[in-house]
């Protein structure tokens, strides 16, 4: 099973968390992709542009975080920060 955890955070609060999970045998690129859209979906999301340090970020850590440079437009929050939870060992 493959989870990936998405909250939006202003200041020190989480204001809003939602959890993807996936059981397919897709590549996990393709699973954090599906699970970002669909994260983005429940949270009345645009998707964020992924930059150079959002990769880096996530390929070392397994999370990371998409700050206003991310989004087109405006945004009334600090991040979005998503994070694997759980993944398949396979």
């Amino acid at each position: 099973m493959f989870q990936l955890w998405g909250k939006i955070c202003k200041g020190n609060r989480m204001l809003k968390e939602t959890v993807y999970t996936e059981e397919g045998p897709d590549t996990r690129t393709h699973k954090v992709m599906k699970g970002l859209e669909e994260i983005c979906y429940r949270l009345d999301l645009e998707k964020p542009i992924w930059l150079e340090s959002n990769i880096q970020e996530f390929q070392r850590r397994a999370r990371t975080r998409f700050t206003k440079d991310s989004f087109i437009e405006s945004i009334g929050f600090d991040y979005l920060e998503i994070q694997v939870l759980e993944e398949d060992m396979e």
